[in-house]
């Protein structure tokens, strides 16, 4: 969920680069798919820190709905998958530097990120949440003016919280969010609702979501790949119709994160 300002940073980038004559190995100058059957492989890029979509288990392998949702696409292309994390806020230059072939983290589709990056999906649909500890005493987002919030950097959320007139603290990921509010050096949190519902039931964690309205629609999740890729985009994007058709998907997403999220 890098911010807008990560964003049109790149989109800046990469048009001097190209202005000046360099070579821009992120941007796809013929179809890829053909290389990525060659090569067997296809390099999928996430945080690793953002349980249940996507995180490191204690035998050390990232597992959750995200890879699993990259693995079966690559299956049903033929290709074996590479899984690449990566810090959250920088990820979308690392696709534009082609140190992956796609971002299958959890993201969120923006009107920004389309400007530098196609979206195959979406494949889950996601609502932002206020987050407080049982006992706090923040009831309505007016209580928020003088609290600080905390956000994974470079999440659309941390970009929300700021144009809210919000104090930010941002951190990595989810799990760090969690623990900074429970130990009280941010009073509330702001993160997508399931991932954070899911971990107060699984560690029956003192945290509860603040009843309020947050006003606009359900993000939607996409997965990210350079521009100029209309037949890998194809069959990506043919691959994901299938599973969700057959009922793999919804298997998938029953074992991660308990039912449909479509």
């Amino acid at each position: 969920m890098t911010n807008r300002r990560t964003v049109l940073k790149s989109l800046v980038g990469v048009s001097a680069l190209a202005a000046a004559g360099v070579s821009l190995p992120g941007i796809a100058f013929a179809d890829e798919l053909e290389t990525l059957k060659k090569n067997g492989v296809m390099r999928i890029a996430m945080s690793g820190a953002y349980p249940p979509f996507n995180f490191i288990n204690e035998e050390n392998q990232v597992v959750g709905f995200d890879p699993a949702i990259g693995e079966e696409i690559a299956k049903r292309m033929g290709l074996k998958v590479e899984i690449i994390t990566t810090a959250w806020d920088g990820i979308i230059g690392g696709l534009l530097a082609n140190k992956y072939d796609a971002i299958i983290g959890s993201m969120s589709i923006t009107p920004d990120r389309e400007k530098v990056v196609d979206f195959v999906g979406p494949y889950y649909r996601m609502r932002r949440g206020i987050f407080v500890t049982k006992d706090s005493k923040i009831k309505t987002l007016d209580d928020l003016k003088t609290a600080t919030l905390g956000a994974t950097l470079g999440e659309t959320h941390e970009q929300w919280a700021r144009e809210q007139g919000y104090k930010v603290r941002t951190y990595k990921g989810l799990p760090e969010l969690m623990l900074e509010l429970e130990n009280g050096r941010v009073d509330a949190i702001v993160n997508d609702d399931i991932p954070v519902l899911l971990a107060i039931t699984k560690n029956d964690a003192p945290i509860k979501q603040l009843d309020v309205k947050l006003g606009g629609v359900a993000d939607e999740a996409g997965i990210a790949i350079r521009k100029g890729n209309p037949e890998l985009h194809k069959a990506m994007q043919d691959a994901l119709d299938a599973m969700q058709a057959d009922g793999t998907y919804l298997e998938l997403a029953k074992k991660w994160v308990g039912g449909d999220i479509r």
